[in-house]
């Protein structure tokens, strides 16, 4: 189960659910979730205050669903699965209508899943001021964050990465992902040469409409 007393950035829910940003933001906009806006404790530090766009554990799972069935669902419809999701939170599946039923369990599993993954990225990153000026690096390394995950982005592969950086390895390198989705850095880009990294290679990958496709299941079926 996700979390209930932490709460997350959009980059954070969009690292965990599979979603982009801009597509975070857009569920915000569009009320399928409601950011927090008001101060709340969110570890055993002192109460912070957060901004108006703060998201629950609850609302990772709204966003997991609503990418799942995506429009198929119109505004009512979803809106009356989301209050049969919250008024029975120990629900493997839920019924959105009388042909759609949500396997709410599958989405919650996927959400523990990506927190965990998101858990992990943070744990490896280290700054430190002495080391490349602040930048992020792998802990006990000298090796940017930021520029490896633009080096995957650019093409290269795990294997190409992996020869040149020994003490990587390819969970890393999965980790550095999910950390940048979190953390996207503001301002104009980095070039590689800008991390002292240099690109030896690139190749033309089809983009996936889906990050996700191929490891997970689907969240809805045609009630019989």
């Amino acid at each position: 189960m996700p979390d209930t007393a932490r709460l997350y950035t959009p980059a954070e829910a969009g690292a965990v659910s599979g979603l982009k940003l801009k597509a975070v933001h857009n569920a915000i906009d569009k009320h399928i979730v409601e950011p927090v806006a008001k101060a709340r404790a969110v570890t055993s530090e002192p109460v912070k205050r957060v901004g108006p766009r703060f998201l629950t554990g609850e609302d990772l799972v709204r966003l997991r669903v609503w990418r799942g069935v995506g429009d198929t669902l119109s505004a009512e419809r979803r809106h009356r699965l989301f209050v049969a999701i919250a008024a029975t939170p120990k629900a493997k599946t839920v019924k959105a209508d009388e042909l759609l039923i949500v396997d709410v369990g599958e989405a919650r599993k996927q959400v523990d899943r990506g927190v965990r993954d998101l858990e992990a990225a943070e744990a490896i990153v280290a700054k430190d001021k002495a080391t490349l000026g602040g930048e992020p690096v792998f802990k006990g390394t000298r090796i940017p964050v930021y520029g490896i995950a633009a080096m995957l982005d650019a093409g290269a592969t795990a294997e190409e990465l992996l020869s040149g950086y020994p003490k990587l390895t390819e969970r890393l390198l999965d980790l550095a992902r999910i950390w940048v989705a979190a953390h996207p850095r503001r301002g104009r880009p980095k070039s590689l040469s800008d991390y002292g990294l240099k690109l030896k290679s690139t190749k033309r990958l089809p983009l996936k409409s889906d990050p996700l496709a191929g490891r997970t299941k689907p969240f809805a079926s045609a009630a019989g």
